[in-house]
């Protein structure tokens, strides 16, 4: 049986993204709706993995374990809607480290398809900025834009973008989308 994915980003898609950092487990907050996408999603077959730029680490803004404390109360969110988030896929760098992982980088998405024997292709990138497009567009995943988070100002800054790519309000609208289709 194929498996299907639905990657993620998730500062502004999942939660509420903050040009300060999410540096706490008090400063995550769910965008209303995205915790219940995730479980649509699961409860239609699809596996839902997590990729995402976290340079607060190397910015000393955070430590792995308050990441770690984090991405537990991201977890327990979830199931406590009835999903599941399989995997969480991180790039500890700052953007001048210059590494292969940062995103629009594809590095973490070919780690995750290496990992999960996954053909990239087959699968839906959802994110809220030009960085997250890109990755999706380098290996060749389905890229879905919205507006939540940096996705309106993403779409100010990169008008093509709204002839180009599937774009929707939030997480729930998309997952709505893929559910449906």
């Amino acid at each position: 049986m194929l498996k299907k994915y639905v990657l993620l980003d998730r500062d502004g898609v999942i939660n509420h993204d903050s040009d300060a950092f999410i540096k706490s487990p008090q400063e995550w907050q769910p965008i209303e709706g995205s915790l219940e996408a995730i479980a649509q999603l699961n409860a239609q077959g699809f596996r839902v993995v997590v990729i995402s730029n976290q340079s607060g680490l190397a910015r000393g803004l955070f430590d792995e374990a308050t990441l770690e404390r984090i991405h537990e109360k991201m977890y327990a969110s979830v199931r406590e809607k009835g999903g599941d988030i399989e995997a969480i896929y991180i790039c500890p760098h700052h953007a001048r480290d210059l590494c292969e992982c940062r995103k629009p980088k594809a590095g973490l998405l070919r780690q995750f398809a290496l990992d999960k024997q996954v053909d990239l292709t087959q699968t839906v990138f959802i994110g809220d900025s030009l960085r997250d497009i890109e990755a999706a567009q380098c290996v060749g995943a389905t890229p879905i834009l919205v507006k939540t988070g940096k996705g309106q100002q993403t779409l100010r800054d990169n008008p093509q973008l709204s002839t180009s790519l599937f774009i929707f309000e939030n997480l729930h609208d998309a997952a709505h989308y893929l559910i449906t289709r």
